[in-house]
């Protein structure tokens, strides 16, 4: 059995397994209670989410203040209330039959890794070639939820405008509202959010004219953004913040013209994204008309569980709903050729459900965008610059600019992918979150990728298939999914655009993608499977062999076969999920600090390869 085969089949098992016993309480649904809950003291107070199989009421907030809890927020979309509990007290809530789900209020960080040298962004997806049609994303809102955004020069309302009257005017910030309880302030004091914020809508007002030979610009260079800070000057969340900065964004919808959430964030899969109560809220923005494009995770450099980081994709990219991109690296040159994936971006399938991810890639290391003065991880990563000689005329090799400064991760590729799905809409208004997304991921370029690619950091070999579960449907071409939408004319099958689940057959040897019955994908020849994760697209695939319906992606021996001297026996040992001594904490997986924010003053440099 391959290390494919042993990875799906260790999944499968571990999921069927009944539910620990929980320490606080006799009589408790353990099935309601996620696993990482079943470690607190009794009379800690823990913040949970409870979800309920119906919206919420006033009574069952009472009922949970009567209980020792207080209640922070009710979530009505996932008929859900966020409260801090007495551990003991979960018991008695989880035995009424209305409850449906509780989960720790967990924390959600942002997804980037700093580093020093700058990169291409918008030229290998295309972007140049569509922006020349006039699609630039005019008239699209594009909500970004991450840790504020400050008014920088490149977010103005042209960078054609003196800057006295770009100021006057304001800017192409609408709107701005805080959910972090820490402070009262929208603006960024992290410095991530407004780096993608960048990355989606930047206009190049400073680095535009006569004295620039490469102006920066974001993927959507005229859209309008919505600023809904969820991260704190940690970079780092909960899940109750993002829930509620997603449904300001359902709300504000029609207002703004919201067509595009953008989550540059995530954070360790806890449960099945049927329960998981920010993979819920992100499915609500899916129905509501919403594109919700998703950050995989930076991860894929964690080989506890596997020689090539595969199952290390972040809820809630983990959704099959939502487009979750993973990270290319543009090797300094504007064309893809070159590009090859970084080794940090996390990889498919996703733990608990197998979903077949990420759906996408784009450019994402390295990659330069915006800077405030006192930048938060600017000033904490002061060897992190993009020199002027990079952009400016006779500009200085060793002169950092003032205004730019480059930042690698999933986070970057999922603004990029933000940016370009707003140039889609404004090309195709009538097109619904499915047909942008399966558009994508049918015209995505997965022409010229080589079988593998490797790097070797402080004696660790760290190595990528270019499969599916790698790179999805390929690399991010926009002008390409533009032209696909206009010859469409908008009319795109009908059908969720869900990520296929991954399945082992134990015995035929063959693993399949199992798409949703609701799903567009194979409603017509030109929608089928094979248009969208092509063989191409599969290291080691010869053909694609359909059994039932269903597509096989690789034979007893193709893909990581016996022939692999690489092949190991087991991706997860007894204790290797959970981890010893701490039954209910993935710290084999995830690390012990892991789901705490990234710490910019840490010496992370060497993840980038």
């Amino acid at each position: 059995m391959n290390r494919l085969q042993r990875l799906l089949l260790s999944m499968t098992v571990l999921v069927s397994l009944p539910s620990a016993a929980i320490a606080f309480g006799q009589g408790v649904q353990a099935s309601k209670l996620s696993r990482d809950l079943t470690s607190a003291a009794p009379f800690q107070k823990v913040p949970v989410i409870i979800q309920y199989k119906h919206d919420t009421t006033q009574s069952q907030a009472d009922s949970i203040r009567l209980n020792g809890g207080s209640v922070k927020q009710q979530m009505h979309l996932i008929h859900g209330i966020s409260a801090d509990m007495p551990a003991y007290m979960l018991a008695a809530v989880a035995n009424d039959p209305e409850v449906s789900y509780i989960s720790i209020d967990r924390k959600v960080s942002a997804r980037e890794v700093p580093f020093a040298a700058p990169e291409y962004t918008i030229e290998p997806i295309n972007a140049p070639q569509a922006w020349a049609k006039g699609y630039i994303g005019t008239g699209v809102g594009i909500a970004v939820i991450d840790s504020g955004i400050n008014a920088v020069n490149d977010l103005s309302l042209s960078p054609l405008l003196p800057a006295f009257l770009n100021n006057l005017l304001g800017n192409r910030v609408v709107y701005n509202e805080n959910f972090v309880t820490t402070d009262n302030t929208t603006n960024d004091m992290y410095g991530h959010g407004t780096h993608v914020a960048g990355l989606i809508a930047g206009n190049g007002s400073n680095s535009l004219g006569l004295r620039y030979f490469r102006t920066f610009f974001g993927s959507a260079p005229n859209a309008h953004l919505i600023n809904l800070r969820a991260l704190d000057a940690n970079g780092e969340g909960t899940d109750s913040s993002v829930i509620a900065a997603i449904d300001r964004a359902i709300a504000l919808k029609d207002v703004y013209n919201i067509r595009v959430i953008n989550l540059s964030l995530g954070r360790p899969i806890f449960e099945s994204y049927t329960q998981d109560p920010l993979c819920q809220e992100v499915e609500q923005a899916w129905k509501a008309g919403i594109v919700v494009v998703v950050a995989a995770g930076n991860d894929g450099r964690d080989l506890n569980l596997n020689p090539e980081g595969y199952g290390t994709i972040n809820a809630p990219g983990n959704d099959p709903y939502v487009v979750t991109v993973g990270a290319m690296r543009t090797m300094q040159t504007p064309t893809v050729q070159d590009d090859l994936i970084a080794s940090y971006s996390s990889k498919g399938p996703s733990f608990m459900d197998q979903v077949v991810k990420p759906d996408i890639v784009a450019p994402g290391n390295l990659v330069i965008s915006s800077k405030f003065p006192n930048d938060p991880l600017s000033i904490a990563n002061p060897t992190f610059i993009t020199p002027l000689s990079f952009y400016e005329r006779n500009g200085s090799a060793t002169t950092p600019s003032a205004t730019y400064f480059p930042l690698s991760g999933t986070s970057m590729a999922a603004g990029v992918t933000s940016g370009a799905v707003a140039d889609m809409i404004q090309a195709a208004p009538s097109l619904g979150p499915d047909q942008v997304k399966a558009l994508l991921m049918q015209n995505a370029d997965r022409s010229y990728f080589p079988q593998t690619s490797s790097v070797t950091d402080g004696g660790v070999l760290y190595t990528a298939n270019y499969d599916i579960f790698t790179i999805g449907a390929g690399y991010l071409d926009i002008n390409a999914a533009i032209n696909a939408a206009r010859v469409h004319n908008g009319n795109v099958p009908s059908g969720t655009a869900m990520s296929p689940i991954a399945s082992f057959d134990p015995n035929t040897g063959n693993t399949y993608i199992i798409t949703d019955q609701t799903a567009l994908w194979g409603k017509t020849a030109l929608w089928g499977k094979a248009d969208i994760w092509s063989a191409s697209s599969v290291y080691g695939a010869t053909a694609f062999e359909t059994v039932n319906g269903e597509t096989a992606l690789w034979g007893k021996t193709a893909l990581w076969g016996k022939e692999d001297p690489n092949a190991f026996t087991a991706l997860w040992g007894k204790t290797a999920l959970w981890g010893k001594g701490t039954p209910d904490a993935a710290t084999a997986l995830w690390g012990k600090d892991n789901s705490g924010p990234i710490d910019p003053s840490a010496s992370i440099s060497p993840l980038l390869y």
